[in-house]
């Protein structure tokens, strides 16, 4: 027997799929046949599209709401969409876009070449939108590094006990990791205190086997 399903993807876990899930609930398909990634679109090796290509046979129909939710990488959603409708010759709908629905019912041969057409162009603007997020990212950073903005963790502020605990270090009276345990921080993180200490007494020589 022929079924539906339904395919949704969402870039992160943070992101809300509920839009997708209820177009898809709207066009009348089961809960049990909806596939959903939580996942970048940058390739397929997607958990749920991959059980979901694994489950449909010939005649039965995937429904997306737009092609950027199958994909964002040009030649790997033309790839994709050729496996499925040629190799599994299986139904694409995308909702968004009416042109792209290869039911065998309204698909002749002047509605292929159409959408040949427009999957084409709306694969491209996808994989370029998404370039383009990257770039603006990448120019938004070295702009806010330019401005002295700080990526990253800020740096743990050594507390009052460092004093004391770095001069018993030095004697040997205790372990780097005890100290670093009394202090509340990771050994390695009371080293690099260490080293920056040590380095800022200018009369202080020390050797670095002290920190292996």
């Amino acid at each position: 027997m022929k079924q539906i399903f339904a395919y949704c993807r969402v870039s992160s876990r943070e992101q809300n799929e509920n839009r997708q899930l209820a177009a898809m609930q709207d066009f009348g398909i089961q809960d049990g046949n909806t596939y959903l990634d939580k996942q970048s679109g940058k390739d397929f090796n997607r958990p749920a599209y991959l059980r979901l290509l694994k489950k449909v046979k010939h005649g039965d129909t995937i429904v997306i709401k737009s092609i950027d939710r199958l994909g964002r990488n040009y030649g790997e959603i033309l790839e994709q969409w050729r496996i499925i409708t040629k190799e599994k010759r299986v139904a694409i709908v995308v909702l968004d876009m009416p042109l792209l629905d290869t039911r065998q019912e309204n698909y002749d041969l002047t509605s292929t070449f159409i959408a040949d057409i427009v999957l084409q162009i709306l694969s491209y603007v996808a994989q370029t939108e998404r370039e383009l997020i990257k770039q603006r990212q990448a120019e938004g950073i070295m702009s806010a590094k330019s401005r002295g903005v700080r990526f990253g963790r800020p740096p743990m502020e050594r507390n009052g006990l460092f004093g004391a605990l770095s001069s018993s270090w030095k004697n040997k009276e205790i372990s780097a990791r005890e100290a670093a345990r009394r202090i509340g921080v990771n050994h390695k993180t009371f080293l690099a205190w260490m080293k920056k200490s040590l380095c800022g007494e200018k009369s202080t020589h020390f050797s670095p086997r002290l920190f292996h």
